[in-house]
C-alpha cells in the first residue's frame, strides 16, 4: 500500500502507554470515558462495555457515538456537546481522569479548550496519530485501533466501584428532566414540538431502528431524543452541516440494513436540498419513514440569530411547497400531523 503522509491504518500498540493509561484509570475516583464514532467504525462494542463495566466507569457520546453504548446501559451517562445532556457537560469539568475512545475533540464538545476538563488527566485512544494533541493536551495517548487498544488496556484494570461519582449525576439528571426533557417530549398545551414527536417515533420503533437525520433542529433534537438498543444505528453528518444529506443517506442506510427500519427526521430546509431523491425511492420502492418536522423556518439559523445576533433575523423564514402535492406525484403516500392527540397513534405504524 501506498504511504500516505501522516497516516497510518494499523498503528502498533504501545505496550508502555497501555501501562500507562491502565495505572492512571486504576488510580482515578472519577473516571470519565468519552465515546466516539471510533469505537462503531472499529466496531469494538462489545470491547468499550467490558472496558467500562470492568472498572465502573460513567461514560457520555458524542453525536456520532451515541449509538455505540445502548441507551438504557446504567453507565450511559448521556450526549456530550453544545446540545447534549446537562450531567456530563458538568462533569467533564469534575473528573480527575478522561478517557477519550475514539474521538476528536470537537470545539462542539469542549467549548473552550483553555477551562476545558481542568482538574483532569487525560487518556486518548485514537487510531488516528494526528488527532493526538490536536485539540486537548493529552496526557497519555494510546494510537491504535480501539479494538486492539481497549482490551489491553483493560486486561490491566482492577475491578471496581465508583457508586458515589455516578451517584453525584442523579441531580443534574434530575433538574434536566424536569426543566427540559418533559416539557419537550411530553407538553400539555400548544403546538406539535420536535421532541415529542421524536420521542414517539422512538417509542414506537422501541430503539432497534437506525435513525437518520438533516442538519439543522431535526438534528440536534432527534440525536437528543432518539434512543438505540443496537449498535451502528446513527446515520448523521455530525459537524460538517451538510444540509440535504438526510434523504439520500437514508436511502443508503436501507441499502445497507435492508431488514432493519429507517426513520429520517428532516426539516423544510434540508428536504428541499435533495427532494429530486424521492424519485429514487419511488424507483427503488425503498421504505424509509420520512418525518418531516416542517417549522416554516431555517430554525437552527434563525435560533443562533435569535441567540447571538440581536433578533436581527435574515432569510430563514420558507415559503414552502405543497409537499403532499409533491409525494402525490412520486407515488409516495403522505401524511400531515399537528395535533397530539393522534401522535401515537400515527406513528404505531412505524
Amino acid at each position: 500500500m501506498r504511504h500516505i503522509r501522516s497516516y497510518d491504518p494499523y498503528p502498533l500498540l504501545n505496550a508502555e502507554a497501555v501501562s500507562e493509561a491502565a495505572r492512571l484509570i486504576n488510580s482515578a475516583q472519577r473516571p470519565l470515558a468519552l465515546v466516539g464514532q471510533g469505537v462503531e467504525l472499529g466496531e469494538a462494542h462489545h470491547e468499550l462495555l467490558a472496558f467500562l463495566e470492568k472498572a465502573h466507569i460513567p461514560a457520555a457520546c458524542t453525536m456520532m457515538g451515541l449509538s455505540a453504548l445502548p441507551s438504557a446501559h446504567p453507565l450511559n451517562m448521556g450526549m456530550l456537546g453544545m446540545h447534549g445532556n446537562y450531567a456530563p457537560n458538568l462533569k467533564e469539568q469534575e473528573c480527575d481522569v478522561l478517557i477519550a475512545i475514539g474521538m476528536r475533540f470537537s470545539e462542539r464538545v469542549t467549548g473552550r479548550v483553555d477551562k476545558y476538563a481542568c482538574k483532569a488527566k487525560v487518556i486518548h485512544l485514537d487510531i488516528d496519530r494526528s488527532e493526538i494533541d490536536k485539540n486537548v493536551k493529552t496526557d497519555v495517548a494510546v494510537v491504535a485501533d480501539c479494538k486492539v487498544s481497549l482490551p489491553a488496556i483493560t486486561k490491566q484494570l482492577e475491578e471496581k466501584r465508583h457508586d458515589e461519582w455516578i451517584e453525584s449525576f442523579t441531580p443534574l439528571f434530575d433538574e434536566e428532566n424536569k426543566k427540559v426533557i418533559q416539557p419537550a417530549i411530553h407538553p400539555v398545551s400548544g403546538a406539535l414540538l420536535m421532541g415529542e414527536v421524536v420521542h414517539a417515533v422512538s417509542q414506537a420503533v422501541q430503539g432497534d431502528a437506525v435513525m437518520v437525520n438533516d442538519v439543522g433542529q431535526n438534528q440536534m433534537f432527534s440525536c437528543r431524543y432518539f434512543k438505540y438498543n443496537r449498535q451502528r444505528s446513527i446515520v448523521t453528518s455530525g459537524g460538517l452541516g451538510t444540509m440535504g444529506f438526510g434523504l439520500p443517506a437514508a436511502i443508503g442506510s436501507v441499502f445497507g440494513a435492508p431488514h432493519r427500519t429507517v426513520c429520517l427526521f428532516t426539516g423544510d430546509g434540508g428536504i428541499q436540498m435533495s427532494i429530486q431523491e424521492l424519485g429514487t425511492i419511488m424507483e427503488q420502492r425503498i421504505p424509509i419513514k420520512v418525518i418531516l418536522l416542517n417549522n416554516n423556518y431555517l430554525g437552527n439559523v434563525r435560533q443562533w440569530q435569535e441567540l447571538f445576533w440581536n433578533k436581527r433575523y435574515s432569510f430563514t423564514r420558507m415559503l414552502n411547497p405543497d409537499y403532499s402535492a409533491i409525494c402525490k406525484g412520486y407515488g409516495i403516500h403522505y401524511d400531515v400531523l399537528t395535533d397530539r392527540k393522534d401522535l401515537d397513534a400515527r406513528y404505531a405504524r412505524c
